[in-house]
């Protein structure tokens, strides 16, 4: 027969790390606003998808709302950063209430780009909500496909 020590702290202090646990996570669930659209409260940052094409690098982010004169695209360093804000205000008058929701707040979104793109020759088109950069690559920096011969 196996002889098991009882230890009362440590399973007092396992039953507190899961209360704590539970609690946390409650607050958490409770505390967040799901259904806000402010961007300060939700820690918003567009979703982005970076691809190559043909000789380009192509980034695309969602960014629903935001006016293109609040939208800032930079490339330093190989990174390419996106940033913007935004502020809107929505009122609503009904016979027996007044309603106004105010969203505001601001993003900024870097990635990494690979070596030998081309600054300089950056194209970015903001679209129905969609921004999407394009970054052609230097001609040294494409790849190159070599046909193998069979014997």
């Amino acid at each position: 027969m196996k002889i098991i020590r009882s230890r009362p702290e440590r399973a007092r202090l396992a039953r507190r790390d899961v209360s704590n646990a539970v609690s946390d996570l409650f607050n958490r669930f409770f505390d967040d606003d799901i259904f806000s659209t402010d961007l300060v409260e939700t820690g918003w940052n567009p979703r982005v998808d970076v691809y190559e094409k043909d000789s380009n690098v192509v980034v695309k982010a969602d960014i629903p709302g935001i006016e293109e004169k609040n939208l800032n695209i930079e490339v330093e360093d190989h990174v390419l950063t996106i940033s913007g804000s935004k502020e809107e205000e929505h009122e609503r008058k009904e016979k027996s209430y007044h309603q106004i929701e105010r969203s505001y707040g601001s993003f900024c979104r870097s990635i990494t780009l690979p070596e030998g793109i081309q600054g300089d020759k950056i194209i970015a088109e903001y679209k129905k909500g969609v921004l999407t950069v394009t970054i052609p690559k230097a001609k040294e920096a494409e790849t190159k496909k070599v046909k193998i011969k069979v014997s």
